[in-house]
């Protein structure tokens, strides 16, 4: 593939709203952009999903800066790659970091479909024109004001709202909302913040028709979530827990998922992602793709991994405009009656918008192949 230049820019871009979950509040979005170009001039684009704190994982901006400097670019301009597929081979002496990793081999991703002159959905075996969308909405204030930010959402066509919950703060939230939308597909996402001690609790969700409650028990689990699932109608779909194939394989014969969540960031990049999708595929397990708050690069990448056949679930990958007053590609990602279009042309399909990018960066390294 020959890889000559790896170019890291550290970004901080302001949502236009905080956006609340059990773990935390957020609104500055601190992340790293990784751009690898070759020999030819063509440069290929990645996306950390880190957090600037270990809310989600143990993995943080900072430490994916490390990794991705002092272990995975060394490793990268060390080597001499064919295909993208043999990036996570490669950086398997280095444990988890799936972020860091996740982002490098991202950018692979991109630079080898650019190379090949096709979309990087066609890349990794896409099949759709088109993929629905859902919204991912924090917690609220009040019950009355998530109501209106659901109402507005369904007017804009989003095809499934995700409802964020936590001890005390669900109950009441889905009640309203089956009371003020009783036929929309609509599923509540956890975050670890519930225990087997709120069995009976949890059981109470089953009245609400969800589609699926999201990782209600420990990040790290999956023993505990099966025993969970046996009691509860509403399936259960796994995100936290879930970092890899073997980890889906588990999950799966445990009977402790019936829905999979697959982030990029989190299983370690596209590569992985995608065996977890055939795997689910052939189990019959239905997969989506979950969201990090990612601006437009790593929005693209989604777009592109839910091309797949099996994505047969709406995800959160909204449009640019749900995040930011202003994204970092040309064009935005544009939702439209809920669908976006998958782009036809090579790479994401979205152009890096440099002006906004410098606009964004706070830092710049470089890194050159020697030789």
């Amino acid at each position: 593939m020959d890889i000559r230049e790896i170019i890291v820019r550290r970004m901080k871009m302001k949502m236009k709203q905080p956006f609340t979950t059990s773990f935390g509040t957020m609104q500055d979005k601190h992340f790293l952009l990784i751009e690898i170009k070759d020999g030819s001039g063509r440069s290929g684009w990645g996306e950390s999903v880190a957090f600037d704190a270990p809310w989600y994982s143990e993995e943080t901006v900072e430490t994916n800066w490390h990794m991705i400097r002092d272990f995975l670019i060394p490793i990268l301009l060390d080597a001499d790659l064919a295909h993208p597929d043999e990036v996570s081979g490669l950086f398997s002496p280095i444990r988890k970091n799936n972020m860091a990793k996740a982002a490098v081999e991202g950018a692979v991703w991109d630079l080898y479909a650019k190379q090949q002159g096709m979309p990087l959905a066609k890349a990794l075996g896409g099949t759709r024109q088109q993929i629905e969308v859902g919204i991912s909405i924090g917690i609220q204030q009040s019950v009355e004001e998530l109501t209106e930010v659901v109402r507005q959402h369904l007017q804009e066509g989003y095809k499934r709202i995700k409802v964020k919950i936590k001890p005390g703060k669900e109950i009441e939230i889905l009640s309203a909302l089956r009371q003020s939308f009783p036929d929309i597909a609509l599923m509540a996402d956890a975050n670890s913040a519930y225990t087997l001690a709120d069995t009976a609790l949890l059981q109470r969700l089953d009245e609400f028709n969800l589609m699926m409650i999201e990782q209600p028990l420990a990040s790290d689990d999956i023993i505990d979530h099966a025993i969970l699932q046996n009691d509860l109608k509403t399936p259960i779909c796994l995100d936290e827990s879930i970092h890899s194939l073997e980890d889906a394989r588990k999950a799966v014969e445990l009977g402790s998922t019936k829905i999979i969540n697959i982030k990029i960031g989190r299983v370690g990049g596209l590569t992985e992602a995608k065996k977890i999708h055939d795997y689910c595929m052939e189990k019959g397990i239905p997969v989506w793709c979950g969201g990090m708050l990612e601006a437009g690069i790593g929005r693209a990448h989604n777009i592109a991994l839910t091309s797949l056949p099996n994505f047969i679930l709406p995800g959160d990958t909204a449009a640019s405009s749900r995040y930011w007053e202003k994204d970092i590609i040309q064009p935005e990602v544009v939702m439209e009656d809920g669908y976006i279009n998958v782009p036809d042309v090579p790479g994401i399909g979205y152009e890096p918008d440099i002006e906004s990018i410098d606009r964004f960066m706070t830092d710049k390294w470089t890194f050159r192949k020697e030789g």
